[in-house]
């Protein structure tokens, strides 16, 4: 693997020793051992353990020709999808897109008439294609979006408007029934893949190819990243060490992990993270509060409460060591005050700030680093595959199950009942 991420730990309070965590590690190291092996128990929701078997050579391909498909004529895809169904792919689309011919737009994440109203505007004149995922397509918002928006395409387009529509869902759900029934093109939603950890199959990959990223470099990231974890022992395995400061902290009465950089492309990406912990350890009364925090920005909000408010947080870091071209503060005849940056390029100065972040907060507060060399597919592909498996770790760790969600449940209960769904269901099929 490319030494392209490393991991640090700051605790100026010393809440526990180097001594501990590696005593702890080994303790739990069976832990790591089966994860690394995949256990049986969660055979259905390891599909993104083994890389090769979503993004392999032949579905890399197969992804590739859709893509092609859309990317021939269509100007706009508009990704219609919730939570793991489209974040992922956002994360990337929104971090690395150079405003390239195809345009990637977002509906079927929330219920707003005004939302999509503006997104209907944006369409006008445009080559207009869908991707709708849904892993079982009874999830309510992806379900009006996908309505609203085939009523747009029929109208549109009319007779052969279905051509324009690719759906991602599993196999013998109502989903993939209509494009059967209807002739849109299917994708894979991968049953033994949950939705926050289906980046690096047709979930994620199919619109960031659409968009023009290079998906064989994100799964090259992701497949060099499973080598590495899958076989790196021990207090030497990066994501172990990660969940095991996680659990250690947790049991130190730390009740908050706050993702942090000085990154405004990473924006999409802390929603993506936050899913995955918070779905994931979320339950039984027990996990840390995943959140994120926009560094310089925050730190003019936030960082107030970080230095001096009720200290029940711990901050992990995102270092992206690489930032680009350069650009630079130059001199001019205007006396502001800030002649003591000339020729200072930005770069410099965010990782002035970003080691004065860093100084400051672990004076009082625990804080990890994680260090990446750039951001790129690949490197995008590291990430979704590390912090996915440093979260199976954790959440076995904390003693729950990583993948499964009930709570995400309850509500919609609650809401179907005042939409009449149970009722028409009822009527549907000639109860009284």
């Amino acid at each position: 693997m490319i030494d392209t991420m490393r991991l640090e730990f700051y605790d100026a309070e010393r809440r526990f020793t180097l001594c501990r965590l590696k005593q702890y590690m080994k303790q739990e190291e069976d832990i790591l051992t089966r994860a690394q092996a995949g256990e049986e128990r969660y055979s259905g929701n390891l599909g993104w353990l083994h890389v090769d078997e979503w993004a392999g050579e032949e579905k890399l391909r197969e992804i590739e020709t859709c893509a092609g498909r859309v990317r021939e004529d269509g100007e706009i895809l508009v990704v219609i999808g919730i939570g793991g169904s489209n974040q992922a792919a956002r994360a990337v689309v929104e971090a690395l897109s150079c405003g390239g011919p195809m345009k990637i737009l977002y509906a079927g994440n929330n219920v707003s008439s005004q939302y999509m109203k503006q997104l209907l505007k944006q369409l006008e004149g445009k080559s207009v294609y869908v991707n709708v995922i849904a892993k079982n397509f009874e999830t309510l918002e992806p379900g009006i979006g996908f309505r609203i928006l085939r009523q747009y395409l029929k109208e549109r387009y009319g007779t052969g408007y279905e051509r324009r529509v690719f759906a991602t869902g599993t196999r013998g759900s109502r989903l993939h029934e209509l494009c059967r029934i209807y002739g849109y093109t299917f994708l894979d939603f991968p049953e033994n893949i949950g939705g926050r950890y289906s980046g690096l199959c047709n979930v994620g990959l199919f619109p960031a190819a659409v968009a023009g990223m290079d998906i064989r470099a994100m799964a090259a990231g992701a497949g060099d990243m499973e080598r590495e974890l899958r076989n790196t022992k021990g207090e030497e395995n990066t994501a172990f060490q990660y969940a095991a400061i996680r659990s250690l902290l947790y049991q130190e009465g730390f009740r908050v992990e706050m993702l942090a950089s000085f990154e405004p492309r990473l924006q999409y990406f802390y929603g993506w993270w936050t899913q995955l912990f918070a779905e994931s350890e979320g339950k039984q009364g027990k996990g840390l509060y995943p959140t994120a925090v926009k560094y310089s920005e925050d730190l003019h909000s936030i960082g107030q409460f970080v230095q001096e408010g009720t200290p029940i947080l711990f901050e992990t870091f995102l270092d992206i060591e690489e930032q680009g071209e350069a650009v630079s503060v130059e001199a001019d005849e205007v006396e502001d005050g800030f002649d003591y940056l000339n020729g200072s390029s930005l770069a410099d100065i965010s990782r002035a700030a970003f080691e004065a972040t860093v100084k400051a907060h672990s004076e009082r507060l625990p804080c990890i680093r994680i260090r990446i060399d750039e951001l790129s597919e690949y490197s995008f592909g590291q990430l979704f595959y590390f912090f996915e498996f440093a979260c199976y770790l954790s959440g076995k760790l904390l003693g729950v199950n990583p993948f499964d969600q009930p709570g995400v449940e309850n509500y919609k209960g609650y809401m179907f009942e005042a939409l009449g769904k149970y009722k028409y269901r009822s009527e549907s099929n000639g109860e009284n």
